[in-house]
């Protein structure tokens, strides 16, 4: 599949990523080699192949989904410039 400059431009711009036009040939063409490699990864048959977790075998661990505020309220609050009654305190913005 091949991305022209425009579409590569329109890429650019959702992304928010500044691209000045002398680049975009260029990032047309890096667009165009990654969905031609995703096109290539299609035709390999990976039927009866079981997904791995890593090239190791090995159960994932798992622990109880169990909702906590990490105790560590003290010690985020030593970083905040100012903290009071165990919240960050910032400056009013609204009058």
């Amino acid at each position: 599949m091949s991305i022209d400059e425009n579409t590569a431009a329109k890429v650019a711009k959702l992304a928010r990523i500044k691209v000045e036009g002398d680049a975009l040939p260029a990032l047309a063409a890096e667009f165009s080699a990654i969905l031609d490699f995703i096109e290539q990864l299609e035709e390999v048959d990976v039927e009866g192949v079981e997904p791995m977790t890593s090239v190791t075998p090995m159960r994932l661990k798992r622990r109880k989904d169990v909702v906590t505020d990490g105790n560590m309220q003290d010690k985020i609050l030593s970083n905040a410039p100012d903290a009071r009654e165990g919240f960050f305190a910032v400056p009013k913005v609204v009058e």
